[in-house]
C-alpha cells in the first residue's frame, strides 16, 4: 500500500467512495445530496493536506488533517478518513490513521481530535480506541442515523507529543459526568 498526497486529478477516482459514505447517512455528517465539486471542496480545499493510499493503481482510501480550531486552539489536529467498500477490513483506516498521526506531529500538532465519532460505528470506535484514542465525551441523540434515529456522537482524543518543556501540559482534570456535575451543582448548601 501507498500512502501519497491527494492531487485535484485524484478526486474523480475518490468520489463514489465518498458519495456512497455520505449516502449512506451512517458516519458521516455531510449533506448526502452535496455534489462532487462541494465535496472536492469540503475534502481537499478546506483541509490543510489531504493524503490517499492506493495499492496497483487502486484508490482505496484517504484521509484529510486540518487544525481543529483557530488562534488557541490551532495545536490539536482533526482528521477525517473514508475507506472504499472493497477495501474495508484490509488495514487501510488503521495505515491512514497511523500516517495522519505522524503527519500532525510533522506538522507541529500536539494532539489529535475526533469531534463527532457516530457512536453506532462500532467498527470505527474500536479502531481509534486500539489506536490509543480516549473518549473524551458524548453528546447525545447528535447524529441522525438513515435507520437508526438519533444516536449519539464521541469526541475522542489522543495526544500526538508533549509540548515543548518551557510550556509543559498543566495536569487535566478528570471527566465528570452529568449526574456527577448535577449532584455537586444541585447540593444544598449550609447556611453560614
Amino acid at each position: 500500500m501507498n500512502i501519497r498526497r491527494m492531487h485535484a486529478d485524484d478526486f474523480p477516482a475518490f468520489w463514489p467512495t465518498f458519495q456512497q459514505i455520505i449516502q449512506a447517512q451512517d458516519s458521516y455528517a455531510y449533506d448526502p445530496q452535496l455534489s462532487e465539486q462541494q465535496a472536492r471542496a469540503l475534502w481537499c480545499e478546506l483541509p490543510q493536506e489531504t493524503w490517499l493510499a492506493e495499492q496497483d493503481g487502486v484508490l482505496l482510501g484517504s484521509y484529510f488533517i486540518k487544525p481543529n480550531a483557530a488562534g488557541p486552539g490551532s495545536h490539536v489536529c482533526n482528521c477525517g478518513y473514508m475507506v472504499a467498500t472493497a477495501a474495508r477490513g484490509k488495514g487501510v483506516a488503521a495505515a491512514l490513521c497511523a500516517h495522519s498521526q505522524q503527519r500532525g506531529r510533522e506538522l507541529g500538532f500536539l494532539a489529535m481530535q475526533f469531534n463527532a465519532v457516530v457512536a453506532s460505528n462500532s467498527v470505527a470506535v474500536a479502531l481509534w480506541k486500539k489506536l490509543g484514542f480516549a473518549e473524551v465525551g458524548r453528546v447525545p441523540g447528535a447524529y441522525r442515523h438513515r435507520t437508526l434515529g438519533l444516536v449519539d456522537c464521541l469526541i475522542m482524543h489522543k495526544w500526538l507529543q508533549a509540548p515543548a518543556a518551557d510550556k509543559p501540559l498543566t495536569a487535566s482534570a478528570p471527566l465528570i459526568a452529568r449526574k456527577n456535575i448535577e449532584a455537586v451543582v444541585s447540593r444544598k448548601r449550609k447556611n453560614k
